[in-house]
């Protein structure tokens, strides 16, 4: 039964036209309209489900990572309306209605790197690379809010995603050249 209703779900989370009216209930399932990185989804996911595991396991999307599951590592961060915010702990049925933005939805057309991106590149702001995801997309956030924040105001504003290989330095060196390519 699980299975059918996944399966049932999983049919409807390709992207639709918006004037689509979203799929019937089914059994406990709700229907969500999710705008992830510029594209429209309507899909019917269970209310308990996370916009982690919608993005990941319904859609394909995998840039924001599963850590730890319960909001202290900040690799599943994620721009809700501009906003970092930890997809672990933001329900689905949450983002409904709302701009949700990945790491995926920073690159530029073609698919070249966002300034973000591109100074933790150069500023080898990455070690496994497993962090940086969700490290780009806080600094995005954090960029779009303050975009000439101070050395401190980087720091602060970076406390919430955990690097377990310790490039601090670097990456705090990253979101500072991408502040003074963007202003």
């Amino acid at each position: 039964m699980a299975v059918a209703m996944t399966t049932a779900a999983a049919r409807h989370a390709q992207a639709q036209d918006p004037d689509e009216n979203p799929p019937s209930d089914i059994q406990g399932m709700v229907p969500v309209s999710l705008s992830i990185n510029g594209r429209a989804y309507r899909l019917l996911v269970e209310p308990r489900w996370t916009l982690l595991y919608v993005m990941r396991e319904e859609l394909g999307i995998t840039g924001p990572k599963e850590g730890c599951g319960r909001g202290e590592c900040g690799a599943c961060t994620v721009l809700l309306e501009d906003i970092p915010r930890y997809a672990c702990l933001t329900l689905a049925v949450e983002a409904s209605g709302k701009r949700v933005e990945s790491t995926e939805g920073l690159l530029g057309p073609d698919e070249e790197l966002g300034p973000v991106q591109q100074a933790f590149l150069e500023h080898d702001a990455y070690q496994c690379g497993y962090c940086t995801p969700g490290q780009v997309v806080a600094a995005e956030g954090l960029l779009r809010k303050n975009p000439q924040p101070s050395f401190d105001e980087i720091r602060i504003g970076m406390s919430g995603n955990l690097c377990r290989c310790g490039t601090y330095n670097n990456i705090f060196k990253a979101v500072e050249s991408a502040a003074k390519k963007q202003g």
